[in-house]
Formats: structure tokens, sequence, C-alpha cells
């Protein structure tokens, strides 16, 4: 035993590079999304390139397999008497090193350039509506990511696609995620038709224009109540709102403004929140290591949409900050009660942006990019033709048609960057927070008590000693059977969704 932990630590202070490097990399991403100039691009390209082409040569450095074998590990059973966080990290740190030794430097260079190019190709394409202008990156970042998943992969049958899914959700493959999306989209649908036959929210008063400088200080209130932690953080702005790790104890956020979309900014404030909150909640014990990082992007993205819907757009939430709302805004909401104002801030209304999209029809907007991006993947769908089957697929899903490319196919980062397998984890994150909902009211009581009494922060502690303290340790799956006894199911989500619609719109 003392001989297993002795090589552990080794393979850690490996691991302490490895992970040092990669926060060297995001600081160097978000400056470029945040501060730095449009001239800088191409130089910055080259620097990614270098320092990501670094971080891999640490990655796929032979004394992780010449200390894996003097361990006598090869992925299967840890040696006896190793607790949990320990098993993990040989299991985590084996499984990266295994795929990584798979693929060339010149390959992570080239994806971390492509990448960096192509996220600015694609910024002057939505800006300028011109698809056209951005095609050739993404025709090349397709290529690259197929390439990747070809050499990362042990099977040489495997799908690309769910090979990069793996990526993002650890056990999730395509077709799982069809079969559960189609359940959804079933009934989403029958919520929508319940829906149409309601009382639909007066919402003219959200369309008036609100001062950002205002906004924005209500934003960083209402992040000061979630609990996030700007000794340990910082909010900004940028095209797309975000969230990133540079360190143990540098958390930062980012958002957008636009004063005829109030609820915009607010929203991504408190969502991004949600993500920084669980990177500041991993236990300090994994710090410096690959599981000091959230268990996948779907259990991640349950903690912003969580606090972005399931708090946020809550009855108690607005009973508590309403009037600190309404007094910033008195120009724009003289004769809004709280309750008119819950209702518009849940009005459900099919729409192009994603970001913007009310919680009900989020996921469509989910599972178009799932599908396309399969499509775009396997050769179904070629670049050329995006467009068009974007504005297929919202015409047949939302009964809406984009009428530009700037506020259809461009209108995510995503793909410029290199993200397929991505999106479907939104949803995941969706159907994961209510189901993680339920089960933190049975221990705690409603949230909308805690919520009606200022403690916020009671809910954060459930949430940072059933989720957060325990970062990648164990599986999403594995999370979630702790956390709830159960495995993910869609009932909980569509549960909540009906109760609280018919409560919105009276049906």
């Amino acid at each position: 035993m003392e001989k297993a932990e002795k090589i552990i630590n080794q393979l850690k202070n490996l691991d302490a590079t490895v992970t040092r490097l990669g926060h060297i990399a995001a600081l160097l991403e978000w400056d470029q999304e945040t501060y730095m100039p449009a001239g800088a691009v191409n130089e910055r390209a080259m620097q990614s390139a270098m320092v990501v082409g670094l971080h891999h040569e640490k990655i796929v450095d032979e004394k992780w397999g010449e200390l894996f074998a003097e361990l006598g590990y090869e992925g299967n059973l840890a040696p006896r008497g190793l607790g949990d966080t320990d098993a993990a990290f040989l299991r985590e740190s084996y499984k990266r090193w295994k795929k990584q030794t798979r693929v060339p430097r010149d390959l992570v260079e080239n994806l971390a350039r492509e990448t960096s190019l192509a996220q600015a190709a694609w910024a002057g394409a939505r800006k300028s509506d011109n698809f056209s202008a951005f095609a050739p990156n993404l025709e090349r970042i397709i290529g690259l990511e197929k390439e990747y998943a070809a050499a990362i992969s042990d099977d040489s049958e495997a799908d690309a696609y769910d090979t990069l899914l793996d990526e993002y959700e650890p056990g999730a493959s395509a077709g799982e995620i069809s079969t559960v999306f189609d359940g959804l989209a079933e009934g989403l649908r029958a919520l929508m038709d319940k829906i149409r036959s309601g009382s639909a929210p007066e919402t003219g008063f959200l369309e008036k224009p609100y001062d950002i400088t205002r906004q924005d200080a209500f934003g960083q209130k209402i992040q000061n109540f979630m609990g996030y932690d700007t000794h340990r953080g910082r909010l900004d702005l940028s095209a797309h709102p975000f969230t990133t790790t540079l360190g143990p104890d540098d958390v930062r956020v980012t958002t957008r403004y636009d004063e005829k979309l109030v609820l915009s900014g607010l929203f991504s404030n408190i969502h991004e929140a949600g993500h920084g909150l669980y990177e500041q909640g991993i236990g300090r014990n994994l710090r410096n290591t690959l599981l000091a990082d959230g268990t996948s992007l779907g259990i991640h993205e349950s903690q912003s949409r969580f606090w972005e819907n399931t708090v946020g757009r809550s009855m108690a939430f607005w009973d508590r900050w309403f009037d600190d709302f309404k007094n910033l805004f008195p120009e724009n909401l003289p004769d809004v009660d709280v309750r008119s104002f819950y209702r518009a801030v849940n009005s459900v209304q099919p729409s192009l942006i994603r970001v913007e999209a009310d919680e009900v029809t989020y996921s469509f907007h989910i599972i178009i990019r799932f599908r396309l991006e399969q499509a775009l993947i396997s050769g179904d769908l070629k670049v050329v033709d995006l467009p068009g089957a974007w504005n297929d697929a919202y015409r047949d899903l939302l009964g809406i048609t984009p009428p530009n490319d700037a506020d259809g196919c461009l209108q995510d980062v995503h793909w410029s960057v290199g993200l397929f397998g991505y999106f479907p984890t939104y949803a995941l994150g969706n159907l994961y927070a209510a189901q993680f909902t339920r089960a933190m009211e049975k221990d705690l009581g409603p949230i909308s008590t805690l919520l009606g009494s200022d403690r916020a922060d009671t809910i954060l502690n459930w949430l940072r000693e059933n989720i957060h303290v325990h970062g990648r340790v164990y599986s999403p799956g594995d999370l979630c059977r702790r956390v709830t006894g159960e495995s993910l199911d869609s009932v909980y989500f569509l549960d909540y969704l009906n109760g609280k619609y018919a409560g919105v719109y009276g049906f």
C-alpha cells in the first residue's frame, strides 16, 4: 500500500503540471474572448497552439506509462485499500493517458490553431451575416474533429460522434440520447398544446430599454446572493457568455447585456454564476488534478440551469427580489406587480435564439443542434447545406424560420471551437437539475421556503456537499444514483414543467 501511495503521489505531481498548463491555455482563450485586440488574433493562434502542444506533450510523457507499469495498473481494478478519490484519479488519468498517446502532437496543435482562427472568423461572419465567410473554417474543424475522434478511439469501428460525445458526457451514446430526446420532445409538445390553450402573460414592459449599467448592478447583486465568490473570480463582458477556470482560486464568468433584452443579461449572469459555483465548490483535496472539474458537462449544466430556472424564474425568487429590481427601473415598471412580472419572466414563446429561449422550448433548440451536428460529423449533411437544414429544422420543431444566418446557424460559438458533442449536455442538464431538485427538497423542504427566508446559502451548501465537492470522483451516472437513488429520468423535468406552467398559464 505504501508503494502504491508513493506512485500515486508521483502521478499527481505530473498531473499538477498538466493542469497548470491547461489553466494557462484557458487564460489565453479568456483574454481572446474579453480584452485581446482584434489585430492580435494570428499571433494568439500561434501562442495557443504552442501552449496546447506543451500541454499534450506533458499528458503523453512516457513517465506516466512507467509509473502505471510499476503499479501494475492497466485501467482495471485499482490496488486494494485505495479510497474513492485515489481510485478515481488512477482511472481518469490512465484513461486520458491512453487516449492522448494515440493523438499526434501536430494534430493537437492544428486543432488549437484552426479553432483560434475559426473563432475569429465566426465572430466576423456573425457580425456581417455571412455564413460563406465561416464555412471554410467549419469544414476544416469538422475534418480535424473526425481525425481526432479516430485517433483517440481504441475501436476502429466506433462511431465518430459517439467518441466525441464521450469527451463531454462520459458513458453516453448518441443512440441513448436520441431515445431520451424523442421522449422529451413528445412530452414538451403535449405541454405546448396546453400552454397554447391557456392565458398568455403580458410582456410588453420587458421589451422597453433597460439601462445596462443598472442591469449590471442588479446582476452582480444576484451573483453575490447566490454565493459566487468575487475574491476568487470576476465578471466581464464577452460576445458569448462563458465560465472558465484559470486556477483553483480563479474561476471567471462573463456575460453580455442588451438594453432591449433585459432578461438575457440577467439570466446569463445567473447561469454562468451557477457554473462558477460548481467550480469554486470542488474539494480542496482535488486541486491541481484532473479530478478538479465537473464530472460531465451535463452535470455542470444542471448546476447553471438549476440556478437560472428552478431558482431564478421561481415565484419565491421574485417575491424576494422584485422590489429591488423595480426600484432600479421605476420608469419601466410603474404599474407592474410581482405576479405579473413572474408570469412575464416565464412567458413561453418559440424563439430564434437558444440563449434567450424559455425553459419549455429551450430543449427543442438543443435537439435541433444535436441532430445537425451528428449529420455534419457523419457526412450526411454538407457544410454548404447547413443554413438550409437549420432553417428547415426550426420550422419543423418550433414553427419559425430564421430571417438570416446570424440569428440562425451562426448564433453559437461552439462549432467554431470544435465543441461537437457538447450541445446535448445542455438538455441533459435540465433533466439532472430537476432530479437533483427533487432529492434536495426531500432533505431540505421546499426551495420556495428557503428562498423566502433568504437561505440561498442552505441551498448552496447542499449542492456543495452532494455534488460540487466530488469533482470528477464519480461518473455522471454514479453521481446521479448516489444523490437521487436512481438513474437519470426525464419524468422529473416534465413533472416540474407541467406543474409550474399550469400555474403560469392557468390550464
